[in-house]
């Protein structure tokens, strides 16, 4: 007689949400450390772009108190555990305080990433009209990893995305960069790239891709950089909207549903980083902060800058909903690229 094994049907993906899938497949996602301080300082922005998850524009006022600023200084050096400070925003240059956070965590011995837009170097301040010309000087000087987004290495899809003339600003900011050193291998400064798909798709490979824009940037503009970073468009805010009035949203979260990867939710950029909102909230990600879905402590109480307990906040619940699903599809996404 044929022995007869008896096996777990997990059923298909598309019958849950992320949170039930995880419970489906009995995957656990707990915080591992927490090594980056990501802070958006600001959703004051000199573009509008169509995939913005922030909702950023010119007109935004949201800023990051002094007391915000020096709060998570504070925090950063009373933890050597944190070595990295991701400042992000909208243009995150565009905060009165921008420099000197910068500078002061530098001294601190941080590493210090940028989520510099290009543009605004060219663009300068929205509302008052100041000029960001400096910041290559600045970045240079004080040697900040420079991250920035270029959805294309061609004209027309970067700017369907960003707006016109982005592409063209972006290339001779681009330029500036590279004359200091940036991208310049043995430099020892980073350019970054970061890639979103134009509509609702899933980034191509992150290896291929990256050698597309190096090789036709290099070729067409002669300009270099590091790496490219491939980030899935979460389905929240402004894409999210985009998607409703397309009647695509459905399709999209079927396709990212279908997409799942174990692999890359075992290594979501949350479980290392915690997010710092304009008001000192603390989220898991960047994202939850757009969905104001607050980190949480083991008694539920919403986690702050302003009493910031470094063992809460590691010993917290992540949060998780359905946009988890843009991290964990293929080979997956986070504010350093693919995941597996």
């Amino acid at each position: 007689m044929k022995s007869i094994v008896q096996l777990k049907v997990v059923p298909a993906a598309s019958n849950y949400g992320f949170v039930g899938l995880l419970r489906a497949r009995g995957i656990e996602l707990p915080p591992v450390s927490i090594e980056t301080l990501q802070v958006n300082i600001t959703k004051l922005c000199n573009q509008v772009c169509r995939h913005c998850h922030v909702d950023a524009s010119p007109q935004r006022k949201e800023m990051l108190s002094p007391e915000g600023v020096a709060k998570c200084l504070e925090i950063l050096e009373r933890h050597p555990q944190i070595t990295k400070l991701d400042i992000t925003g909208g243009a995150p240059e565009l905060h009165p305080g921008f420099d000197r956070f910068v500078e002061r965590a530098v001294a601190l011995g941080k590493h210090v990433m940028v989520r510099h837009n290009l543009t605004v170097q060219l663009d300068g301040h929205p509302q008052t009209g100041e000029s960001k010309e400096y910041l290559p000087q600045f970045f240079a000087k004080n040697r900040i990893e420079v991250i920035s987004s270029l959805p294309y290495y061609q004209e027309y899809f970067t700017d369907a995305q960003r707006g016109s003339g982005v592409f063209k600003k972006s290339m001779e900011a681009m330029q500036r960069l590279n004359a200091l050193g940036y991208g310049v291998e043995g430099s020892g400064l980073a350019l970054n790239l970061v890639y979103n798909p134009v509509g609702p798709y899933l980034p191509a490979a992150q290896a291929g891709l990256e050698a597309d824009y190096k090789r036709e940037l290099r070729h067409k503009y002669g300009l270099v950089f590091n790496r490219l970073y491939t980030i899935t468009n979460m389905p929240i805010n402004r894409f999210k909207l985009h998607l409703d009035k397309s009647g695509q949203y459905e399709a999209y979260m079927e396709k990212l549903l279908a997409s799942f990867n174990p692999a890359a939710a075992d290594g979501v950029m949350c479980r290392s980083l915690i997010s710092v909102g304009h008001d000192g909230r603390i989220y898991d990600c960047d994202f939850n902060q757009m969905l104001e879905m607050d980190a949480v402590d083991a008694r539920g109480r919403a986690l702050s800058i302003f009493d910031f307990n470094f063992d809460q906040a590691l010993g917290r619940r992540i949060r998780f909903d359905d946009h988890c699903l843009g991290c964990t599809a293929g080979a997956g996404s986070s504010c350093g690229g693919a995941t597996a």
